[in-house]
């Protein structure tokens, strides 16, 4: 078997000033972190320079690529990431101060698989954000996003955010996946006003490189709003569509809306 690829990120946290104050270290620690947390899409970001280093623009066209958040990652701190080639692609694992931090898997299929953009329903975000509750995202409910781009000086920046160093996506004109999940999240966040809430995992199967400057958007179907040891918990089967016509990834995201508060000491 042919020695794991390794790969070292300083993480950074892109969301120190977000709505969502489970970055910021004051609320965090109310929730039992150590500070705030570096998003899992950021994490999923770092992971993704396995795959793409592996298969290149091939992964970016039609990888998949499964990623699971276990412990936080915190800004500053050292993300090591190894992937270990298995039977049927990458067997990725992220760790930071000594623990396991995140798990996935990426494979790249022979072909991308057909998606049919009518079989998700257009709809736009909500005119007006209302206080999370349980019937928010309403089980079987349709929700869409307001669109989003990253072109330009933005691109570039987005890139340095998440430390990647791989030349392809500045000299082929490509968005990079990562991106991809930040949609995902838009959706949460464009159809409710979130307290402190946590992104667990996101399962992505590409269907199309994304180019640098591309309107995202995301047409959503929730899948899962359940109660699990008092976390309320949101499941989204989507497609993220590049200028409202080229269907970029299905995706399977999951998120904590509502943590429970841990008590005080």
């Amino acid at each position: 078997m042919a020695a794991p690829q390794t790969y070292r990120v300083s993480a950074y946290n892109t969301s120190k000033l977000s709505e969502n104050k489970i970055h910021d270290d004051t609320v965090a620690r109310k929730f039992g972190f150590s500070g705030g947390l570096v998003p899992g899409v950021d994490v999923m970001a770092y992971m993704m320079h396995l795959p793409v280093e592996t298969w290149g623009g091939d992964f970016l066209e039609r990888g998949l690529i499964e990623a699971r958040f276990v412990k936080p990652v915190y800004d500053g701190e050292i993300a090591e990431l190894t992937g270990q080639e298995t039977g049927n692609g990458l067997s990725i694992e992220l760790r930071s101060r000594g623990e396991l931090c995140a798990t996935g898997t990426a494979s790249l299929p022979a072909l991308a698989p057909k998606v049919a953009i009518d079989d998700y329903k257009e709809v736009a975000a909500v005119a007006e954000r209302k206080p999370v509750s349980a019937s928010s995202y309403e089980l079987g409910k349709w929700l869409g996003t307001i669109p989003r781009d990253w072109s330009g000086d933005a691109a570039k920046e987005y890139l340095a955010d998440i430390r990647e160093t791989d030349p392809i996506y500045l000299r082929k004109g490509l968005g990079h996946p990562g991106l991809l999940p930040r949609v995902m999240n838009k959706v949460l966040v464009d159809n409710a006003i979130l307290g402190p809430w946590i992104h667990v995992g996101t399962r992505m199967q590409l269907l199309s490189a994304s180019k640098i400057g591309d309107e995202l958007t995301a047409r959503a179907k929730v899948v899962g709003n359940y109660d699990k040891k008092g976390h309320r918990f949101v499941e989204l089967d989507a497609l993220v569509l590049a200028n409202g016509t080229t269907p970029l990834a299905h995706c399977w995201h999951i998120a904590i809306t509502q943590p429970r508060e841990q008590a005080a000491a």
